[in-house]
């Protein structure tokens, strides 16, 4: 089988190409960018793949058998026709399956909700598209937050407008470990699956960090206009905005959804006291 893992520059395509090399299940690896040249480093073969091209995507999809669609970062009705044309180009090529790396979020309410919304549309357009499916919609990785370690050491605290509100945290390693089943293994056609480990609040979140990195962080709530404004005048008002969104969804409860890791992956995420340990300086 041929299996073909779009978006392969960016964080989440590439971890998935290492994880179905790294399974060595027999799967031959095809890796689709808009630029594969700067994914070089991947060590499968590389073909064009910008979802804004559906001639170049049916080319680049020819005897393909399963394809990973990660979602992509366009603003969100641009995204939509976007994915339809991989969706589209697949079902030309002759692709069989097609596995969407989609998201939880608020559907409504709040300022990622848009975002959420397109990825909802993908996930009906690809039910409806004649092909299998298998859908994961993944928590918010922690990642990020860990990088962002020296910003939240300066400042001596993790502020945002979270809340109490509990959070499904996940990492882009346990993921391409589930998306690796999900793309080789037929039980998983025509499911959706929550993708992420425990639950963590941002007191929690800042205890862990200061496990690992042996701060005195401590967590600041904020209104969520404060935090957006916050957000914008460090990141632009698109993604400021989006972000913002993200913790105003955390605190309404939108990420605090059950589980279905250990279902997908087949066996349980991994858990924060183990990740964390991983990291301590």
């Amino acid at each position: 089988m041929t299996i073909a893992v779009t978006a392969v520059t960016g964080h989440l395509g590439a971890e998935i190409v290492r994880g179905l090399t790294e399974q060595a299940t027999g799967e031959r690896v095809v890796g689709l960018a808009r630029s594969p040249e700067k994914a070089g480093d991947l060590g499968v073969e590389l073909r064009p793949g910008d979802y804004d091209q559906p001639a170049q995507l049916e080319t680049s999809l020819a005897g393909v058998d399963t394809v990973l669609l990660v979602s992509g970062m366009a603003a969100p009705d641009l995204r939509i026709q976007q994915h339809c044309n991989v969706i589209e180009a697949a079902k030309a090529a002759g692709v069989r399956k097609i596995v969407y790396t989609s998201v939880q979020g608020a559907e409504e309410g709040t300022s990622f909700s848009p975002i959420i919304q397109s990825n909802r549309q993908t996930e009906a357009d690809l039910r409806g598209s004649g092909l299998d499916w298998v859908i994961g919609r993944n928590g918010i990785y922690i990642e990020p937050d860990v990088e962002y370690i020296d910003s939240y050491r300066e400042a001596g605290e993790i502020a945002n407008c979270a809340g109490d509100g509990r959070c499904g945290y996940t990492t882009r390693q346990e993921l391409a470990h589930a998306y690796g089943r999900m793309l080789t293994e037929a039980k998983h056609n025509g499911r959706t699956y929550y993708l992420h480990g425990a639950h963590l609040t941002q007191a929690e979140l800042a205890s862990y960090m200061n496990s690992a990195f042996g701060t005195e962080l401590v967590y600041r709530p904020m209104s969520f206009e404060d935090y957006r404004a916050d957000r914008i005048a460090e990141l632009g008002a698109f993604l400021g905005t989006i972000i913002a969104g993200i913790y105003q969804g955390i605190r309404n409860g939108a990420l605090d959804n059950r589980s279905d890791f250990a279902t997908a992956a087949g066996r349980a995420h991994q858990s924060w006291d183990d990740y964390f340990a991983t990291l301590r300086t």
